[in-house]
């Protein structure tokens, strides 16, 4: 299946109970090779509480991944100018669902105004927007519950700036 054949639709507050399964079994099987059982217990801990993960999607522009009852992925654009999450279901990773999100939130952003957008990539999503054309910015270190998790906080710019034209004598 090629990304543009995965519909894409808003979130809605009856998704929010299955992408909190989505989003921590991506993490226990998806980043096992950058993050230990503590680090991703933690991680996954994070959206323990429905109401408050269900607010946090409601907050940014959330698309969904389903088809055919099943939910694929999901990813939410924070401020215009954040890609707040991005997870895709471990049955479907590499299958191009992460690709359609984060095409359509980099369509949405830019047709917004936005130049550039920033995202805070785990270690195991790094090579995905690396591929994206995302820059490393920073490093940084989060604590969660009693744990240390490390990201990278990657941009890419969304509009080159355009060189000012000298303007014509009249």
């Amino acid at each position: 299946m090629f990304e543009e054949d995965y519909p894409l639709r808003p979130f809605l507050p009856a998704d929010a109970m299955a992408l909190r399964d989505l989003f921590a079994q991506s993490i226990d099987e998806l980043t096992v090779d950058d993050y230990d059982e503590d680090q991703r217990i933690a991680w996954a801990s994070s959206a323990e509480d429905a109401d408050e993960f269900r607010a946090r999607l409601a907050a940014a522009l959330t698309l969904v991944v389903q088809l055919e009852g099943e939910y694929l992925g999901f990813g939410s654009l924070k401020d215009n100018k954040t890609i707040d999450m991005l997870y895709v279901h471990p049955d479907y990773a590499g299958e191009g669902v992460g690709t359609a999100l984060a095409d359509a939130l980099e369509k949405i952003a830019g047709a917004r105004g936005a130049e550039a957008l920033t995202v805070d990539a785990s270690d195991t999503a790094v090579p995905f927007f690396e591929r994206r054309g995302y820059v490393a910015a920073q490093r940084n270190s989060v604590p969660r519950d009693d744990q240390w998790l490390s990201n990278t906080t990657m941009i890419k710019r969304l509009v080159e700036s355009q060189p000012k034209k000298p303007l014509k004598p009249s």
